[in-house]
């Protein structure tokens, strides 16, 4: 039984998302205290109770300790078994968080010999909401890395979900993979192609023409190299509740990389374009391949390859840290990292025997 920590560094959601995909892929039980333990509100909140069941029905779990407010768990899976799955958080928790958690040992499944069964999860909650990835950033930066990789995802949106009512949904469609291909952008090379989206759910939209105009305001005097005009296309969205967002996809000679930003209740458009905007002017400072996001959602993979894999980040974060050595708990692999926290660094990832 593998013991965790859930206190670990920052002490959030991620160290049991990471959790529950590799005990899911390896069938290896373990014991989590401490749950979110570095938040203001501790333990499973909906979302993550989420991110429990669908891991118990995916891999005939046993578990103990699933409940809101738990901050204890005890998981022990069977055999990952592929399907048609629909999970409904209830509430505006991410669904994307959820998807990522269930795509390795859906995906690896077939690496392993487990499985060879396409998979559809269809999941029903928040699409766009703060702390965590937006629909936009998983179809155009997540999905489209992974398949570099040698991953197979198709991924879709239904309709919308703003915090706090939630209610949008997403489908992804999950093939397994025999082999995994390494990961090797040092460096990014020259952006080539900036666009992106400016949404809003049952608001008016003139805010997402403000929200567009203040983020190239931003960018286009910065980026000389840009061979064509930044198209962010504006985005009227079927939601249940109200919301905006504004999301930019930077492609480069080696690389991609996403930003995002959320509107909220008193928060002018003119801030979400300028936050979207400074996160990509952050990495543009830098050479470096990808952004600090996908620097730690790609952790649970790489260790995987039958070579190494080494990517450069814009800046290095506790995520990343954090993910390294969660991983670290369910399979041996080496890796490293140069670079201090909050600035640029260079991973390298690969099997224990390289």
């Amino acid at each position: 039984m593998i013991e965790i920590d859930g206190s670990y560094r920052e002490g959030g959601g991620q160290i049991l998302r990471t959790a529950l995909s590799l005990s899911c892929l390896f069938r290896k039980p373990f014991r989590i205290f401490n749950i979110r333990k570095g938040r203001r509100k501790p333990g499973l909140m909906p979302q993550h109770l989420t991110a429990v069941r669908a891991s118990q029905l995916l891999s005939g779990a046993e578990v103990k300790g699933d409940r809101v407010n738990s901050t204890e768990l005890l998981f022990s899976p069977g055999e990952v078994k592929g399907g048609d799955f629909f999970f409904d958080i209830g509430t505006a928790g991410s669904t994307t968080l959820v998807l990522q958690t269930l795509i390795p040992p859906i995906a690896l499944s077939g690496e392993r010999g487990t499985s060879n069964q396409e998979t559809t999860i269809t999941l029903k909650g928040g699409t766009h909401v703060p702390f965590s990835p937006p629909f936009h950033y998983v179809s155009e930066v997540f999905v489209p890395l992974l398949k570099l990789i040698g991953m197979d995802i198709e991924l879709s949106i239904d309709s919308y979900g703003f915090y706090p009512k939630g209610g949008g949904k997403i489908r992804a469609t999950i093939s397994p993979v025999k082999l995994l291909k390494p990961l090797t952008i040092p460096g990014r090379g020259s952006i080539v192609e900036m666009r992106g989206y400016s949404g809003v759910g049952n608001l008016p939209l003139t805010i997402a023409e403000r929200q567009k105009k203040s983020a190239l305001e931003k960018v286009c005097p910065e980026v000389k190299e840009l061979r064509s005009a930044v198209d962010i296309e504006l985005l009227d969205v079927p939601a249940q509740g109200q919301g905006t967002f504004l999301f930019l996809l930077s492609k480069s000679e080696k690389s991609i990389a996403g930003f995002a930003s959320l509107g909220e209740r008193g928060k002018r458009a003119e801030i979400v374009g300028e936050e979207a905007a400074d996160d990509f002017l952050r990495y543009y400072s830098t050479s470096a391949a990808l952004d600090p996001h996908m620097s730690d959602q790609i952790v649970p993979y790489l260790p995987l390859c039958k070579e190494e894999s080494v990517f450069s980040t814009s800046s290095v974060t506790g995520h990343l840290m954090t993910n390294l050595w969660t991983a670290g708990l369910f399979y041996e692999y080496r890796y490293s990292v140069e670079g201090e926290i909050g600035r640029p660094g260079v991973v390298r990832i690969g099997p224990r025997e390289v």
